[in-house]
């Protein structure tokens, strides 16, 4: 064989390395990892479900703990809760994330937040024809502007702890599947969830240099308390498409993975098989801190491209199949 095809197979699976030289040199923000020992994480919807396993998480990898949510009674439950199974005793917050001067005074009395965890959210599923306003307005006062309330209070004294100590911070937005891909039954639920993402890919641009990092994390169906009564009140066809209620995701499991995901400096934070399909198939313009993800990304996109459209084509199959039969009735 001829020298210059030699070098040429020599050079091949030098290809892939030299790749993902280039995407070192590419990503943005470069990754960091953000420590939760011995400091202030302040949860949303700290009173149960998701919010509630991140607290108790948190609390036993040494965090000092802070919960906000409507309910002071289980407020008190879950501090009991984490007490219990960690020894560490939480701060607990009662405020509605709707009114901004309510959250505003628990961040005070709370003190400076060097990880803010927006988790709170409401979800009615229910076609859009057949939804009230009041509950759609409902969605997007504590999915969105709860979490607009919850950044515009923590954030100045993150910032100013940040140049003190020289640690980075992390905010955190607990989206949604449904803010990654829309699902029938789901338009005014995933209109907020899909809103999270903007909030935080422009953040995110707008805190880098302040040495805070952003994380988007989307979780599919969890065994949470509201989630038997969710998946009740869905449209059948919405069930057909998202799966059934024995599919959900346990708490403990997504909250963990969300931690992690905070202390990696991840933008993304996938959960699942399914959820990290949805990450690379969306990808799109969002922040990418680690050269292997972006590796994955681009080297998955067309795949995911053609696996999502063999997913709309079913999806539209059933519910061509689901207005069929409500036309027999």
């Amino acid at each position: 064989m001829d020298s210059p095809y030699l070098l040429l197979l020599l050079l091949i699976p030098l290809v892939p390395l030299l790749f993902l030289l280039v995407l070192c040199f590419l990503v943005r923000p470069k990754s960091v990892k953000i420590p939760i020992k011995k400091r202030h994480v302040f949860i949303t919807g700290g009173s149960s479900g998701i919010g509630l396993c991140i607290a108790r998480q948190a609390a036993a990898e040494g965090a000092r703990v802070s919960i906000l949510a409507r309910n002071l009674a289980k407020l008190e439950e879950a501090r009991d809760i984490i007490r219990l199974a960690t020894g560490v005793e939480v701060g607990i917050f009662s405020a509605d994330v709707r009114d901004a001067e309510a959250v505003a005074r628990a961040v005070e009395e709370a003190g400076p937040v060097d990880v803010l965890v927006c988790n709170q959210g409401i979800f009615t599923p229910k076609e859009l024809e057949l939804q009230d306003i009041s509950e759609i307005r409902l969605m997007m006062e504590v999915n969105v502007m709860g979490t607009f309330h919850m950044i515009k209070a923590a954030l100045p004294a993150m910032k100013r702890r940040v140049k003190e100590t020289g640690v980075p911070a992390s905010i955190a937005l607990v989206s949604s599947q449904a803010g990654q891909v829309g699902v029938y039954g789901y338009t005014a639920y995933a209109a907020s969830k899909f809103a999270l993402r903007g909030l935080g890919e422009a953040l995110q641009q707008e805190v880098v240099s302040d040495n805070i990092r952003v994380s988007l994390i989307f979780p599919p169906d969890t065994d949470t308390p509201g989630f038997a009564d969710e998946h009740r009140l869905r449209p059948e066809t919405t069930t057909l498409i998202a799966g059934s209620e024995g599919s959900a995701m346990k708490a403990d499991d997504v909250a963990k993975i969300s931690l992690n995901g905070i202390k990696s400096g991840a933008f993304i934070v996938p959960c699942g098989f399914e959820g990290t399909m949805l990450a690379i198939a969306t990808a799109g313009l969002s922040p990418q801190p680690s050269s292997l993800g972006a590796f994955i990304e681009v080297l998955g996109a067309g795949l995911m491209r053609f696996l999502g459209l063999c997913f709309q084509w079913n999806w539209y199959s059933i519910i061509q199949k689901c207005h069929a039969k409500k036309n027999k009735k």
